[in-house]
């Protein structure tokens, strides 16, 4: 009552600037709340599992500043315009997804199944359609003239410690005999929010030294390995049509980079798809288990043949067709199952070979066979090595080593 009668006593241009100045107010308080509210429905764990927790960083890093301002805090912008991308090859010259709005399949809940499963499989499948996103860090003159091996390592943000021992070891580029080794590390975004900005940008100085890295924008974790699988493959596809062979690995096996020459050098396979192969592997029904899939994801009884994760060997051609078979399969949440299920679209059998061992020389991880430097002198890969020792065991391989027998492997 006594607002009223104020304003009844005041002029009419002065009640006219106290309603503007009450509105103007209702207009921010209500904006502040709005934002507020979108805020607290887009943070944390509501965000998909494809997605990096913090802003999207569309612009390409190929060439970064030196000197002091480097470390300058850059400003990113999010978009939410919808996913462009081109799956005709011969057209697709560049990535061409710049933009990405990766909103939840929430079709799922309808179903009885669903509720059922474990809150990390509701995840992935909620946001399984989201199946490329944009680069962050690019490098598409790796593939530039005649490349004769790329050797290609999946790591995260977090571990520079062994991508810094690679370089100096078995990932090493190098040219032998007129043919060029060429290395790349293939990366995500860091999967803790408060790590993000300043891993990011150590990653960013780090590839601004090396220029090896390729880096998405979807966070790293498990079951996102797929997408660094199909995200590779796009690339490749795109990129790198003078490529005669790949090596994909882990950033903790020890590779003999020299026996990879040698088997290649002696080669004639038209489909080459070689590694540590598992032929009628069973998925794994336990829940405890890492690698444990539910029957709602994948209820046959056996996968079909696929190589161990930890490093394979492939040609330059099966890859492309590889990107191609990918299209035509939903994202399984295991990688290299998921590359067996593409093989398995080829019609390509993946063929075993005793120089790949990615679990280990032995079953038993306490033997001394599995530190023996002799079987690391003949065999191609071996899973695995931790920084310190992949450098010891280096320094071991590559002096005068007089083994007592050479092991036939290649």
């Amino acid at each position: 009552f006594s607002f009223f009668f104020l304003t009844f006593r005041l002029s009419t241009r002065e009640r006219w600037n106290i309603c503007k100045s009450v509105c103007v107010m209702s207009f921010i308080i209500v904006a502040t709340l709005t934002i507020a509210q979108r805020g607290t429905t887009t943070s944390g764990d509501h965000l998909p599992m494809q997605l990096s927790q913090g802003e999207l960083k569309t612009q390409k890093r190929n060439a970064l500043p030196g000197g002091h301002n480097f470390w300058k805090q850059k400003k990113h912008e999010a978009t939410t315009e919808e996913a462009t991308v081109t799956y005709d090859r011969p057209q697709s010259r560049t990535w061409d997804v710049t933009t990405t709005n990766c909103t939840a399949n929430l079709n799922f809940t309808h179903m009885e199944w669903f509720g059922g499963l474990e809150s990390n499989f509701k995840q992935f499948l909620f946001y399984r359609h989201c199946r490329y996103f944009p680069m962050v860090i690019n490098h598409p003159e790796k593939c530039s003239g005649d490349v004769y091996l790329l050797i290609v390592i999946k790591s995260i943000i977090t571990q520079h410690d062994r991508r810094e021992v690679i370089r100096k070891t078995w990932g090493k580029e190098m040219e032998v005999n007129g043919n060029k080794v060429k290395t790349l590390f293939l990366l995500g975004a860091a999967s803790k929010e408060g790590e993000q900005a300043n891993h990011q940008k150590l990653l960013e100085y780090e590839d601004y030294i090396y220029g090896d890295i390729l880096q998405w924008d979807f966070m790293d974790s498990f079951f996102n390995l797929t997408l660094k699988e199909v995200h590779f493959l796009k690339w490749f596809s795109t990129y790198c049509e003078n490529v005669q062979y790949i090596f994909k690995g882990d950033d903790d096996v020890f590779v003999n980079t020299e026996n990879i020459m040698e088997f290649l050098d002696g080669s004639k396979v038209t489909n080459l798809f070689v590694g540590d192969v598992l032929y009628r592997a069973k998925p794994i029904r336990k829940k405890d288990n890492k690698y444990y899939i539910p029957h709602a994801l994948y209820n046959k009884t056996h996968y079909p043949p696929y190589a161990g994760g930890g490093g394979f060997l492939m040609g330059g051609h099966v890859a492309r067709k590889l990107y191609g078979a990918s299209e035509t399969l939903d994202l399984y949440p295991i990688d290299d199952v998921f590359l067996g299920m593409c093989l398995e679209v080829l019609h390509v059998t993946p063929v075993k070979h005793d120089g790949f061992k990615t679990f280990g020389i032995v079953k038993n991880k306490n033997s001394k066979m599995n530190r023996e430097p002799c079987f690391f002198k003949s065999l191609i890969v071996i899973h695995k090595l931790l920084p310190p020792e992949l450098m010891h065991m280096w320094s071991l391989v590559k002096r005068n080593l007089v083994c007592s027998r050479k092991i036939e492997v290649l």
